[in-house]
């Protein structure tokens, strides 16, 4: 998931992040600009997790077969 540069841009060099893996705490994220990569906390962007995190969350779930249809 891309990163509105509104929310944040890479600590290095200003350039776009991609969010590529989350686990409870963090969240990794690549710059698409220099490749520079690092983890950041789940509200690193502001967002009181709600426009990142927690929709990657939730799709990880879902991936996982958290979820019971049923």
């Amino acid at each position: 998931m891309r990163v509105d540069p509104k929310d944040g841009t890479c600590r290095t060099c200003g350039g776009t992040l991609e969010i590529t893996d989350i686990d409870d705490a963090t969240m990794g994220v690549v710059c698409d600009k220099c490749g520079d990569s690092y983890e950041v906390e789940t509200d690193a962007f502001g967002d009181g997790c709600m426009t990142y995190y927690l929709p990657l969350k939730i799709k990880q779930a879902e991936e996982n077969g958290e979820f019971d249809d049923e």
